[in-house]
């Protein structure tokens, strides 16, 4: 049996899904995001204390842990040294304080520009909220699968450029693939409600880079 919601008008499976997306614990958001310009690849584990994973753009790739209001960044050698022309100091002392960061977790200050963008990945509220909204009128599309589970596709303006999303006829009606709108990347929903604990870095682990953090690309 299904959970009834392919019988639903579209915008009964959009409401529903949202609800229910709303309502979830936690969940695994993985995929490819285009914001501003710049493709972010994601591959991250969100519930509402914050969040775990991986993101990477633009050959940079580097991993976010927020638990609470605690922000913390973990890179490579090269996420470091990319500021160098900008710092007007001598490349010499940035490469080497890049090497100390390499693979360490970093703290981001609160007041660092950079906070509000990278904690926005970490975000299941913010995300969601941003992500699932389909622009135009929706249409009801066909019935597929996503990793294995019925799915059923609702779409927005002329042959979906408007975004889509694969909804859930199993269990709860969770969406489990989404389309963003003008082709501003697919992203994949999993693990919807199955919990797990944040934990913050020991403080061994942890450096205070002391400065701006980097601007991604």
């Amino acid at each position: 049996g299904t959970n009834g919601v392919g019988k639903l008008p579209a915008t009964k499976i959009e409401s529903k899904a949202r609800l229910a997306a709303g309502s979830a614990k936690s969940v695994r958001l993985s995929g490819n995001l285009v914001t501003r310009g710049a493709t972010y690849k994601l591959d991250m584990r969100l519930n509402a204390d914050g969040g775990t994973g991986q993101v990477s753009t633009k050959g940079s790739s580097f991993e976010l842990l927020r638990v609470g209001k605690e922000l913390y960044l973990k890179a490579d050698a090269g996420f470091w040294s990319h500021d160098d022309s900008h710092d007007g100091e001598s490349g010499g002392g940035v490469g080497n304080a890049a090497g100390k960061l390499d693979n360490k977790y970093v703290k981001v200050p609160s007041g660092d520009p950079s906070y509000q963008r990278l904690s926005g990945f970490t975000d299941m509220k913010l995300l969601l909220d941003g992500l699932l909204g389909l622009h135009g009128k929706i249409a009801t599309g066909d019935h597929g699968q996503v990793d294995g589970v019925r799915t059923i596709t609702i779409s927005a303006g002329k042959a979906g450029e408007g975004g889509s999303l694969d909804v859930s006829l199993e269990g709860r009606p969770y969406p489990l693939r989404l389309q963003r709108a003008g082709g501003a990347g697919v992203i994949r929903l999993a693990d919807w409600n199955q919990g797990f604990k944040l934990t913050a870095p020991e403080k061994g682990h942890v450096l205070d880079y002391g400065q701006q953090i980097p601007e991604t690309p």
